[in-house]
């Protein structure tokens, strides 16, 4: 079906038009002026902090050879999660191997010839220098041997920790030299988040202190976390400092190196909030109107005292009690000493929608 732009509008629309019939309805036709109310509710509260961050992974490594030798084997593709230990990349170490054998022949012989001696010397038939000799020849050949296994870990490139291995960018048969970079291997599970936030809020930061963060790549989810780490010194030129959070990221949807727009959380603390629509400015004063419910519906005009703001919501410092029934929606409709026909109560689980439906199916008066 194929709706035309008035039938689109009016659907969008509705909601806002029909509260503003209902508010505008004379007062003999409905009796009292209808209004929507809220409650002044203790609710967690912050003073918000922004700023930009960028993600790093809690442990990140480059992994790189130690020795000049050809890759014989690659056991990963790249992009898949690896166990700590596991083997990523097998050097060619048959030389090496062939060397071991060698040293380890030689130690057998070393040995052998100490048991011979030893025993020749228990019957006083050799020397007791020459026994010495001989197991001193062992203790080197030994040695030899374990330098030869040392040696050997050197063509196995395990991953010291567990995590997801970067793309590679070898392939079998490459001639791979010291510190070149086979990939790159990094600890998801709990990612780093540094950014600088300016010098005069240093006195408001505190390792622990929660923030939340966004980005671009998951609108609408948000990442919470805590402040693991303040920087020991302030940037001379942007008078800023360094700040580390850590967040939790268990199903590993963040990668280093994106960008994050963080709000830090200072002063968490209970506060008094209502809707800033109940809101009634004059200069630098504010009011609201209160809503009797034990006198019938009375209006009392009340000023308040603000604290700080946040998008659709204000934190009152004086002038209200929790629980205190305010006009949030018809406050131009009505006045002090009124009375007031209450359509509903909007909160968490009661939207002006469904008040406005509701109203709708009364017949609106």
């Amino acid at each position: 079906m194929i709706l035309s732009p008035l039938h689109s509008f009016l659907r969008r629309r509705w909601p806002a038009l029909l509260l503003g019939l209902l508010l505008a309805l004379p007062v003999s036709a409905q009796e009292r002026t209808a209004v929507i109310g809220a409650r002044a509710t203790l609710t967690d509260w912050s003073d918000p902090l922004e700023a930009l961050g960028t993600l790093a992974a809690e442990e990140s490594v480059t992994l790189s050879a130690t020795v000049t030798e050809t890759i014989a084997e690659l056991a990963f593709e790249g992009g898949e999660r690896v166990e700590a230990g596991q083997v990523l990349v097998r050097l060619d170490d048959r030389e090496e191997r062939a060397d071991l054998r060698a040293a380890e022949a030689r130690r057998d012989e070393r040995r052998s010839a100490v048991t011979r001696l030893a025993q020749l010397q228990e019957r006083n038939l050799a020397p007791r220098a020459e026994a010495e000799d001989s197991r001193a020849q062992l203790r080197q050949a030994q040695a030899e041997v374990e330098a030869l296994e040392a040696r050997l870990t050197d063509y196995r490139i395990r991953a010291p920790f567990a995590g997801v291995v970067g793309f590679r960018r070898v392939s079998v048969g490459t001639l791979v030299t010291p510190g070149m970079e086979l990939a790159t291997l990094d600890k998801l599970d709990r990612m780093k988040l540094d950014f600088r936030v300016p010098e005069v809020e240093l006195g408001s930061l505190a390792p622990g202190m929660r923030l939340s963060a966004e980005s671009a790549a998951f609108p609408g989810s948000r990442f919470r976390g805590e402040v693991a780490a303040i920087g020991s010194r302030v940037d001379p030129v942007s008078r800023s400092v360094p700040v580390r959070a850590l967040l939790p990221n268990p199903e590993q949807r963040l990668r280093p190196g994106m960008l994050m727009e963080v709000t830090l959380q200072r002063r968490p603390r209970q506060a008094l909030v209502i809707p800033e629509s109940a809101l009634i400015p004059e200069g630098e004063r504010h009011f609201v109107l209160v809503i009797h419910e034990g006198d019938d519906g009375r209006i009392e005009r009340r000023r308040v005292r603000l604290g700080e703001r946040r998008p659709g919501e204000a934190e009152v410092l004086e002038g209200l009690a929790p629980g205190d029934l305010v006009v949030s929606h018809g406050v131009e409709r009505t006045r002090d000493g009124a009375r007031v026909r209450l359509l509903g109560v909007a909160d968490e689980t009661t939207s002006i929608r469904e008040i406005l439906e509701a109203g709708r199916g009364r017949g609106g008066a």
